[in-house]
């Protein structure tokens, strides 16, 4: 346990130790700012609606007393809990995110009767006042307010206390998405309330984050596309906010960097998403969660973007995609990203996903749950991936909700369009390494898994899209409706039923192709005419 710890914490960097340290020797929240009254702050200037072009509205978790979020529905009869916690953290997280007042076909009343709820009713120990779900509430809470003309001391007084909390309550400890929605809600806040300090914090942390996260081929650093389409969205809001409320010094500049930044974004989920409109559930990604790439494309151009944006070449964010008219295959020769917060990484080295005439045919089944536990842990897992595995070990030691230990470290030996080599040392405390190898064409493509080492045996693990009903025709031959899959120097090959996600806490039964080999295994994937 010891060594798990170490190759977890190594990667850190100072700013989070120091702010880990920092939190949990602080009181949570309250112990910040002393407040005159619970959660209220006058203003100390007059709050001012901010104008905005139309934005994405939210789907729709609230109908008459019912909230539903991550499929499941509750109603709460009388007072909202807000600390209501049956469902996981993350349902109560999406309560206090407050989507719902700006939801699509939102009633203004309905909306404003729950702001009035939380200011209420909400406790000093709430878990709404945590940084993220904080971060969250604060621009919906905005863009309600601004785009209905809806004006109260109280709730603006209530608001820019959370405001000032957040800004004393900074996410360094997680850094990532995490510290960047910080900083897009202060400067939501900074131009509702024309507040320069909040708008000093504000700029400082996406300025500097902006250059960090998005790298240079335009995929956030996470490697999550679901992530990657939550971000691009609120980097839009900012986009929108600043093109349309002039107010503080300078702030062409920052825009001009959101306009970059977003660019390359919107070029990167162009390439990633498949010609169905669907991105391949990598990481922690889940469906029905985030915008979509048309809505996310369509948002942009209203903002003025070219619709002309060229797709990007992936390269730093470690995919890659082959496409032609039959078929679009994703795969990862990536490391983990970013190293010192791989809290949304799976140990999914090698892995790839497939779509063959605009069909899911080998599937990335996504995650159903961040709360720690078997489940969790398996979705996490290499087995869970179209990759190999050795002794039932993860190419990457993934652990907890949100851990990574000792991590596979890729070598890209070939990096050409339709071949590709990599290998990595996921395995090493096996003393083994495990080498793929693609090779794509019109028809086919080739998979070849070599293992060396003290380890002669591997399993590879291909899971099919629901929709697909394979039938072992002879030994080591498969043929589906879309393509027939062959396999050289298979030891066992065997179809099983198993239980994906289909969505939070939604699940489908679909198949699995389990291929066990000895160190050395040739996939050949044929697509029909």
């Amino acid at each position: 346990m010891f060594s798990r710890i170490l190759h977890t914490i190594k990667h850190l960097k100072f700013i989070q130790i120091l702010y880990q340290v920092k939190y949990r020797i602080f009181p949570r929240i309250n112990g910040v700012i002393k407040l005159k009254q619970p959660h209220s702050i006058t203003p100390l200037n007059r709050p001012d609606f901010v104008l905005l072009e139309p934005f994405i509205l939210k789907p729709i978790s609230s109908e008459v007393d019912t909230f539903t979020f991550l499929n499941i529905s509750h109603k709460f009869t009388g007072i909202i809990d807000w600390n209501f916690k049956n469902y996981g953290m993350l349902w109560t997280y999406n309560l206090n995110y407050m989507d719902y007042v700006i939801q699509q076909n939102a009633v203004n009343e309905s909306s404003l009767q729950l702001i009035w709820n939380y200011i209420d009713n909400i406790s000093q120990r709430s878990i709404g006042l945590d940084p993220y779900p904080t971060s969250l509430r604060i621009i919906n809470w905005i863009k309600f307010l601004s785009i209905n003309e809806v004006s109260s001391e109280i709730i603006n007084s209530s608001l820019y206390a959370q405001c000032r909390i957040l800004s004393k309550k900074l996410e360094y400890h997680l850094m990532a998405n995490h510290i960047l929605e910080n900083g897009f809600s202060l400067i939501f806040g900074a131009f509702y309330f024309k507040d320069k300090e909040l708008y000093k914090i504000g700029s400082k942390i996406i300025k500097r984050e902006l250059k960090e996260q998005i790298l240079n081929d335009g995929a956030h650093f996470e490697l999550t596309p679901m992530y990657h389409q939550i971000l691009l969205d609120r980097l839009l809001d900012c986009i929108n906010l600043l093109k349309n409320n002039i107010f503080f010094n300078k702030q062409d500049a920052l825009l001009n960097l959101m306009n970059v930044k977003a660019t390359r974004m919107l070029s990167w989920l162009n390439s990633i998403t498949f010609k169905t409109g669907e991105i391949p559930l990598l990481n922690d990604s889940a469906v029905c969660i985030a915008p979509t790439t048309e809505e996310l494309n369509q948002y942009a151009l209203r903002l003025g973007f070219s619709k002309d944006i060229k797709p990007a070449i992936l390269i730093d964010s470690g995919y890659r995609k082959y496409f032609n008219n039959k078929y679009e295959c994703v795969l990862d020769i990536g490391n983990i990203g970013p190293s010192y917060q791989p809290g949304h990484a799976h140990a999914d080295t090698f892995n790839f996903v497939l779509n063959i005439y605009n069909n899911p045919f080998i599937i990335d089944q996504g995650v159903s749950t961040y709360e720690n536990g078997e489940i969790r842990l398996k979705e996490r897992g290499t087995a869970a991936h179209n990759t190999v595995t050795i002794n039932d070990n993860n190419s990457s030691d993934v652990w907890s909700s949100f851990r990574v230990g000792l991590r596979a470290k890729v070598k890209v030996i070939k990096d050409d369009f339709n071949h590709i080599i990599a290998q990595h040392n996921g395995f090493r405390n096996l003393h083994t390494t495990h080498k793929r190898e693609w090779i794509f064409s019109d028809n086919s493509i080739i998979i070849n898994d070599t293992i060396t080492g003290k380890k002669k045996n591997g399993t590879f693990y291909l899971w099919l899209s629901p929709a697909i009903i394979p039938t072992i025709i002879r030994d080591n031959f498969i043929e589906t409706d879309l393509a027939t899959i062959e396999f050289t120097n298979a030891t066992s090959v065997s179809i099983n039923i198993s239980r994906i996600p289909d969505g939070y806490n939604k699940y489908v039964n679909t198949n699995i192709i389990k291929v066990s080999f000895c160190n050395h295994l040739l996939t050949k994937i044929n697509t029909k005419d």
